[in-house]
């Protein structure tokens, strides 16, 4: 996991965007540190935690911002990607995924192209979304196109740049 977030950082960088993450370590430090590699700006937004996670070491410090509430760099991470690339994660991570597709479901965001990275990790998911959810009529079907999959690092950056050839960059909220 940790290559491939290195990889497609560089990738999303030459596609000339900047890279933003949660600013810890693991698949965030890999990020970070392929926008260091790629020349790209790489900006952390580290959650304070009193015996756990502390900022990497990829960011620019001219662009890592410390928070005390994981609610509060949520709202920040929103609003200010243009993009999510998901590398496979833990509650955080679903926490974050599942806020951002409510947020384009609902309308509360500007649309913003959510990208699964790993096809075998998040194929359980996408099957319990359709068997599961869809099946009860809790979710749309529309709503499972509010992703994508894959397991390349080149199609994921290509999915967020597309994107942005059919809409309009704009703020997040």
């Amino acid at each position: 996991c940790y290559e491939k977030g290195v990889e497609v950082a560089k990738r999303l960088v030459e596609h000339g965007f900047g890279i933003i993450t949660g600013g810890g370590p693991g698949v965030m430090e890999a990020a970070n540190k392929g926008a260091r590699e790629a020349g790209g700006v790489s900006v952390g937004l580290n959650i304070d935690l009193p015996h756990e996670q502390a900022a990497n070491p990829f960011i620019d410090q001219d662009h890592l911002i410390n928070f005390d509430f994981f609610f509060v760099r949520k709202v920040m991470l929103v609003k200010y990607a243009q993009g999510f690339v998901v590398l496979p994660g833990g509650f955080g991570t679903m926490d974050e995924l599942f806020e951002a597709m409510t947020l384009i479901q609902t309308r509360k965001s500007t649309p913003f192209p959510v990208v699964l990275m790993g096809r075998s990790f998040w194929s359980g998911l996408v099957d319990w979304l359709k068997d599961a959810m869809l099946a009860r009529g809790n979710i749309s079907a529309t709503d499972l196109d509010l992703f994508q999959i894959t397991d390349d690092a080149e199609e994921a950056a290509s999915m967020i740049s597309d994107f942005y050839k059919k809409h309009r960059m704009a703020p997040n909220f």
